[in-house]
């Protein structure tokens, strides 16, 4: 940015670099649609009206808006490197995001944030970051890394860090653990916000957590949830990813006088809801199609989230702001048809321009600290009955049930009659050896093995199957690629997709994972998997902070007790 040029092109003592003449501006601080022009130079917005302009581009009384803001999204749920999220959410009109870089610092700790900022640099979209503010997640599992407040201080100086990330540990708020507060002076002392996590949580714990200075959440479920926090005085942001979808059940709650208190965001989304529903353009759809206006929904996707980080030059149109524009024809179907990005046009009709050079991946140290010829997944018969997680359709909680063991020449085994399959977590950042066993019912596995590198939060390679010989050539297959998913049958690896950035991203095209997302889940299929995307479910099994039982490399965990429990009664 160049003051200078600005000032001058304002005055129109120098010719503007582009005028958009014939729009329809909409205008996200007095809610106007106002017809007319808007001069752009050196890549921010000038002024309004008529401006000499070296450049003359006629928008044909099409709609022109704030480029859309993500304020909370986790950039690895799409499998992706930085350079292809930006490529896949730009056409959409998302033009800034506040990532949380939680999974990639569970792996590489600070080495894996400085990497994320390093991606972030000559990108088409404005990628900004929180700090994790919980790495690890527990003392039930083993972490790549552990984020205390003096390794993150340093972190908070960059220009791309805008917050403390959420705050999932709010038993450490509320009975004032040292480390935890420790953190929240930090982001305090830098005047960053702190983002919260809180799902549930209500009354003197609530305004406990709120006192210490927590400004919003992202994990409302409900109505009242929701509405409780902000009367608090807690900013909701909506949450529509993948897996948790709260937008049609909080929607009841933006009126006129609550909307500026509110926002869209992502958290998590996988590559086939990106390329076939689209970012926070496709929440915008379907707040618009159940009745709240447009204006109120381009609001909350651009003007609130960019007050609620001060970020001073997005979230609107407007003089001193980047020229970031989307171009849309229907303000009740809002799809963009052109987005610019400091005044560049860089994506039409679904598509990035060719011209848009991919920057550089950085260099990402490797994440696999393990020897595959010392896995054994083996698991003594010590009793006859066990512990077994169960799977619960369509949800991420599990519960727990105690049944017989298949016992076979002194060993527990997978019993695919009662559909109980051994499954196992292995320590990958260490090389501690650590090996969780146990069994797990709902997967339909009839044969082979599934594996994954991707085990929130820790991300551990976690592996579910039929027997112990598919199970590791499936663990070696994913330690060989550097990280990632496989599907393996009679040792032979019938699928894979390599993730080699801390085994949770690929460098690929996001179709191109996408598509070898569908033949994983196609491959589980014909080997019995009754699960419509396994890897997801797979995912989340070993998360010690969701109930009811989990595994992790160190064991069986009862979530409520937060405590390990023994596989054998």
């Amino acid at each position: 940015m160049n003051l200078n040029t600005l000032i001058q092109a304002a005055r129109a003592e120098i010719p503007a670099d582009i005028l958009f003449t014939d729009a329809l501006m909409i205008n996200v601080f007095s809610g106007e649609i106002i017809s007319g022009s808007v001069a752009v130079a050196d890549g921010y917005v000038i002024g309004f009206g008529d401006y000499p302009a070296k450049q003359v581009i006629s928008l044909s009384g099409k709609f022109l808006a704030p480029g859309f803001i993500d304020p909370h999204v986790h950039i690895e749920s799409s499998m992706v490197c930085v350079s292809e999220f930006a490529r896949a959410v730009l056409p959409c009109g998302t033009t800034t995001v506040a990532a949380d870089p939680h999974e990639i610092a569970n792996v590489l700790g600070v080495d894996g944030i400085r990497y994320m900022l390093q991606s972030a640099e000559n990108q088409p979209v404005n990628v900004y970051y929180t700090l994790p503010s919980c790495v690890p997640a527990t003392h039930l599992e083993t972490a790549g890394a552990e984020l205390d407040s003096e390794k993150l201080s340093p972190l908070m100086n960059e220009n791309r860090i805008l917050a403390l990330a959420e705050m999932m540990n709010y038993p450490g708020v509320i009975f004032r653990d040292s480390g935890v507060l420790a953190k929240i002076r930090l982001a305090k002392n830098h005047r960053k916000p702190i983002d919260g996590h809180a799902p549930g949580l209500s009354g003197r714990d609530l305004y406990a957590y709120l006192s210490a200075g927590i400004s919003s959440d992202h994990e409302c479920a409900t109505l009242e949830d929701a509405k409780e926090k902000l009367r608090a005085g807690m900013q909701i942001m909506v949450r529509e990813g993948t897996g948790a979808k709260n937008l049609k059940t909080l929607l009841p709650l933006i009126n006129n006088d609550t909307y500026r208190r509110m926002m869209w965001c992502t958290d998590d989304r996988h590559p086939h809801d990106l390329l076939s529903e689209g970012h926070i353009d496709s929440m915008i759809r379907d707040a618009v199609n159940s009745g709240i206006p447009p204006i109120t929904a381009i609001r909350m996707a651009t003007l609130n989230p960019a007050e609620y980080f001060g970020i001073k030059d997005a979230g609107a149109i407007s003089p001193g702001r980047k020229a970031d524009f989307i171009v849309f024809s229907d303000l009740y179907k809002i799809r963009a048809e052109q987005v610019y990005a400091k005044g560049i046009l860089v994506a039409e009709n679904g598509h990035i321009k060719p011209d848009i050079v991919r920057p550089a991946l950085p260099f990402c140290p490797g994440s696999m600290n393990v020897k595959a010829e010392d896995i054994d997944f083996s698991i003594p018969a010590l009793g006859k009955k066990i512990r077994v997680i169960e799977l619960v359709e369509k949800q991420i909680v599990t519960t727990a049930i105690i049944t017989d063991a298949k016992i076979s020449e002194n060993q527990a085994v997978s019993d695919t009659g009662r559909d109980i399959l051994k499954i196992a977590v292995i320590e990958r950042h260490k090389a501690t050896g650590n090996i969780g066993r146990g069994f797990v019912r709902g997967f339909g596995l009839k044969q082979g093995a599934l594996a994954s590198s991707v085990a929130h939060d820790s991300h551990n390679i976690i592996v579910v199957g039929t027997n112990d010989a598919d199970m590791k050539a499936a663990a070696e297959a994913v330690i060989a690629m550097g990280g990632g998913l496989a599907a393996v049958c009679d040792r032979k690896t019938l699928a894979s997709l390599s993730l080699p950035i801390a085994g949770l991203m690929s460098e690929e095209p996001i179709a191109a994972v996408r598509d070898k997302l569908d033949k994983l889940i196609e491959v589980s299929a014909k080997l019995g998997c009754a699960i419509k995307d396994p890897f997801m479910i797979l995912s989340f099994l070993a998360l010690p902070v969701i109930p009811a039982l989990k595994i992790t490399d160190k064991g069986l965990v009862d979530v409520n007790k937060f405590d390990f429990v023994s596989l054998f009664l």
